[in-house]
């Protein structure tokens, strides 16, 4: 039976589309404002297909060529962009979420939380949302030096109690979960791409499903 679960955050507890994209958009004008980019025209798709990297990856997949003190300030502004939406109450949790969290720490779970974004970004979170309720930590990727989540997740299993079960969204959740030899729960309603959670173990199509999930491992 599975005593912890490690949950992705961003497309699967949180809609962070809603967020995201108006925080990248401004980024991006300021870019072309600089004359370092060029004026085009973005799709929400496009965007929404960034969320589970992390800051580096994603600019270095958008646009390798940028000078990385660009990168380094793009970055840092999304970032800014997104905290201050957090704090304004923008930020939005899927339907259900609360009552997924609440059924499972009852049932006498571990939850954790390991994501791909900014030590900020995962304080502002854990405030808005009063995470404490339901989680026992957050780890975040720049904590351990943007290192990938196949070598974090080896701190959770260390300090947590196997067995596990791994849910996310996108691929980096399943290496994740291959890595530490857990089993993984794909949600389908997050921003993977399509064929992106073949390999999984369950499949979630609403965040309800999660825990009928559970029970079947």
């Amino acid at each position: 039976m599975v005593k912890t679960i490690i949950f992705d955050y961003d497309g699967t507890i949180h809609q962070t589309l809603g967020i995201y994209e108006p925080a990248f958009r401004e980024t991006y004008q300021w870019l072309t404002e600089q004359k370092v980019a060029e004026e085009q025209k973005i799709a929400s798709s496009r965007i929404a297909g960034w969320l589970g990297l992390n800051s580096k990856e994603m600019w270095d997949t958008f646009m390798p060529e940028l000078d990385q003190k660009y990168k380094d300030q793009a970055s840092k502004m999304v970032g800014e962009r997104m905290i201050e939406q957090v704090r304004k109450h923008k930020a939005v949790w899927y339907p259900g979420a609360e009552k997924m969290l609440t059924t499972l720490k009852n049932q006498g779970y571990y939850l954790v939380v390991l994501s791909n974004c900014k030590t900020a970004y995962r304080k502002a979170h854990w405030e808005e949302f009063g995470m404490k309720r339901w989680f026992e930590r957050f780890y975040d990727c720049e904590s351990y030096g943007f290192r990938p989540k196949t070598e974090i997740v080896q701190n959770i299993i260390r300090e947590y109690p196997g067995p596990y079960l791994v849910i996310g969204d996108r691929k980096q959740d399943l290496e994740c979960a291959r890595s530490c030899g857990s089993l993984f729960a794909g949600c389908l309603y997050g921003y993977g791409d399509q064929g992106e959670l073949d390999g999984a173990d369950y499949l979630a199509e609403h965040v309800g499903d999660i825990p009928e999930l559970c029970h079947l491992v």
